[in-house]
């Protein structure tokens, strides 16, 4: 089986899986809502969709390798509660066929310093970092080699005043890669880190910079396929908006700009006009302009490169996200045949956008629908999962 990249159709929230050559999966975010548990209720069964991807361990559980938490925001984390099991992998309900287990967490320390009366954690988020916790206190009781699957976590970025001085050993600082899921290092995944980034606590106009959403891990993927290194790029970036992209591109242009190349890209925050500029769509409308900085960090594309919009359908008005004027930038980046919105596609071919990664060269045909076609390095054949309930 070929490599795989998935992108849901969840709305307005972000849910990705990377399934590898190894058959390791890694969740980046999940918003699976009310409306899409409901049997009589027509919005895509995407935990079901999920739950057929992934493998079962030798107690019969299901799994993923790693889960990526890109920020606290309900549409990156809700579902949570619902369709995981959090605590020790000791305590799973025995016999439970639907609930996940997390085998890794990657989580940034936004979840435990950074929630504040402009940005106060959810419900869901509040379990993900009670159970990150758990996790840190168990490492630190046991030490790297005392933790197995399900109680393993990765911290994505320094914390402040020396907090995560201690945490050596499962700390990924900015510019850092990602080289295993579940501490398995085969070579088929590399992910350089490159947000969120380290605050000096003196500097406070960074420090009010990176509250809610400019605290997203941004991490640009590197997956093999067939065995091949490097056959697909993708970048991530939760909700981070202009002033971080803004800042990676000046902090990467003259030595690592390549470190934000990608074959496929998700939108930042939903197709949102506010990731590409500092002016306001409400009250400039068209005279509105594009930062520079930014889109220089977010068109870094290799031959044939797609980017995904996850969000609700994109229309020409004043909402925001998504937001036309942003859809026409990306796809000035790409071509109209290598955007996507997630929702509009699933409406149409009733599932999630998927691409198969293969080693075959460096430009393989991509048939994105019946009627368009574009070029891909290493990524071939996107698929669809019918629609389905229960």
């Amino acid at each position: 089986m070929p490599a795989k990249l998935t992108f849901f159709p969840v709305g307005n929230g972000d849910m990705a899986l990377i399934k590898l050559d190894n058959k390791q999966t890694i969740l980046v975010d999940i918003n699976i809502r009310a409306a899409a548990d409901d049997p009589e209720d027509d919005t895509y069964d995407v935990a079901q969709d999920l739950k057929r991807r992934l493998s079962r361990d030798d107690k019969g559980r299901l799994y993923v390798d790693a889960f990526l938490l890109s920020h606290p925001d309900s549409d990156h984390v809700t579902g949570l509660t619902t369709h995981f099991h959090l605590g020790p992998p000791e305590d799973f309900p025995e016999g439970d066929e639907n609930l996940i287990l997390i085998r890794e967490m990657w989580s940034s320390p936004i979840v435990f310093r950074r929630a504040s009366k402009q940005h106060k954690l959810c419900d869901e988020a509040k379990a993900w970092a009670t159970e990150a916790r758990r996790r840190v206190a168990l490492f630190k009781e046991k030490g790297l080699t005392g933790t197995g699957s399900g109680d393993r976590i990765l911290i994505l970025g320094e914390d402040k005043d020396g907090k995560t001085d201690d945490l050596t050993d499962i700390l990924v600082k900015q510019d850092g890669l990602l080289t295993a899921a579940d501490r398995v290092n085969t070579g088929q995944l590399e992910g350089r880190l490159l947000a969120p980034m380290y605050v000096d606590e003196d500097d406070k106009e960074l420090i009010e910079v990176l509250e809610k959403n400019n605290s997203s891990a941004i991490v640009r993927f590197s997956i093999a396929g067939d065995g091949v290194a490097d056959r697909c790029r993708f970048l991530t970036g939760g909700d981070a908006d202009v002033s971080i992209w803004d800042q990676l591109w000046q902090r990467h242009k003259d030595s690592n700009k390549d470190w934000l190349s990608y074959d496929v890209m998700e939108t930042p925050h939903h197709c949102s006009w506010r990731t590409l500029s500092h002016d306001r769509w409400s009250e400039m409308g068209e005279k509105v302009k594009v930062s520079e900085d930014a889109r220089n960090a977010l068109s870094q594309t290799r031959d044939g490169a797609i980017i995904v919009a996850s969000c609700k359908p994109i229309k020409k008005d004043d909402d925001n996200p998504p937001h036309e004027r942003a859809k026409r930038e990306y796809v000035s980046i790409t071509s109209a045949e290598r955007f996507i919105c997630t929702t509009e596609y699933a409406d149409e071919h009733d599932g999630p956008v998927e691409f198969n990664i293969t080693g075959v060269g460096t430009s393989k045909q991509l048939a994105l629908t019946p009627k368009k076609a574009a070029s891909i390095a290493g990524v071939t054949g996107v698929t669809t999962t019918p629609r389905s309930h229960g």
